[in-house]
């Protein structure tokens, strides 16, 4: 590799690194807190928690693998084992990391549209069975490239290259050297927008049914008070419900959009199979992956149940702090008087 093209791509690997190591760390370290406490509560071992903590290990993996999401974008002198095994991972664990979400969505999403028979659920009965719905399929799937599924065997000496490898390098390792332009397709219109869709869906089902509960608790609280008015604790029901509304609703933009925005951009951009702006395939992967991987951790980080150890850990270090400077002012104002 030239000094001339060496240095753009040394540039851009250290602004992937610059964007998404404190991100991936940050990542990391919440999902490790939200585990341990899942873990030291003995009250919360059971399924649905259990399907939580399958969900925090995927986030885990990908905000590990969050810094080479946006390498697979650039070309690098890699085998072809190792290219293979660079893109199959990052695509795996995210892979499995949306299959879990989807999982916990849709067994919070029985629980409230059909309560009466949650207990019965397929999952509760073979939780073995449900892990192995949301981690086989990606693994399989992300490793059809591995049995052939890939373009690499059509880039050899006397091949033409892809456009985004020069044809020059025989060892360049492309995302469209790995992946086909079906593979691509197909994991995102068959898989990723998919789930996406669901999620949104169940949410949005979940939320209208909270609000028809909403208006019955307030019909029977007006027959209870004989009062045609709203009172102050209806006006606090609907405003908590309004609250609600709202918190889902900016979470989903927050999260969910930059990852549409990014996987549509990308699919523009091979249709037209022309170049585009390192800088910008950056920053919508980073935005995109980083957002995403934020969700289960707004679901874990409101609720008190999971967060409550490491609160508790947080105090004691604080209360032991406060002891130590109380003792550090005793001591000097005792040799204060002394000296008087």
């Amino acid at each position: 590799m030239d000094r001339n093209d060496s240095r753009p791509l040394l540039s851009r690997e250290q602004l992937i690194y610059a964007i998404t190591v404190p991100l991936s760390t940050c990542i990391v370290l919440a999902n490790l807190v939200i585990i341990l406490g899942i873990a030291w509560n003995r009250r919360l071992h059971n399924t649905p928690n259990y399907l939580f903590l399958s969900l925090l290990v995927a986030d885990l993996c990908t905000g590990v693998a969050l810094p080479f999401i946006p390498l697979m974008g650039l070309n690098r002198e890699l085998s072809s084992g190792s290219c293979l095994v660079a893109h199959f991972f990052p695509n795996f664990l995210f892979l499995a990391f949306l299959f879990n979400l989807v999982m916990v969505h849709y067994e919070r999403y029985i629980c409230i549209v059909d309560p009466l028979h949650y207990g019965n659920l397929w999952m509760h009965r073979s939780f073995p069975l449900a892990l192995l719905a949301v981690w086989a399929p990606p693994l399989l799937y992300a490793s059809l490239p591995a049995f052939g599924w890939n373009n690499w065997t059509a880039s050899g000496p006397n091949a033409t290259a892809p456009s985004s490898c020069p044809p020059n390098r025989t060892a360049c390792c492309s995302y469209r050297r790995v992946f086909p332009n079906a593979f691509i397709y197909l994991e995102v219109y068959g898989l990723v927008l998919p789930a996406i869709l669901a999620i949104g869906g169940m949410t949005g089902r979940v939320l209208w049914i909270t609000r028809g509960q909403l208006r019955d608790i307030c019909r029977l609280h007006r027959s209870l008070e004989r009062g045609r008015r709203a009172s102050d604790r209806e006006h606090r029901l609907n405003l908590r419900y309004a609250r609600c509304v709202a918190a889902v609703s900016v979470t989903f933009l927050a999260c969910w959009v930059p990852q549409l925005i990014y996987m549509h951009v990308c699919i523009a951009f091979l249709i037209s199979d022309t170049r585009w702006s390192s800088t910008t395939h950056i920053a919508l992967s980073c935005a995109g992956v980083g957002s995403v991987a934020v969700v289960p951790l707004v679901l874990g980080l409101a609720n008190r149940q999971y967060t409550e150890p490491a609160c508790t850990l947080l105090r004691r270090a604080r209360d032991r702090w406060c002891k130590g400077q109380g003792r550090g002012r005793g001591g000097r104002s005792e040799e204060t008087v002394g000296n008087v």
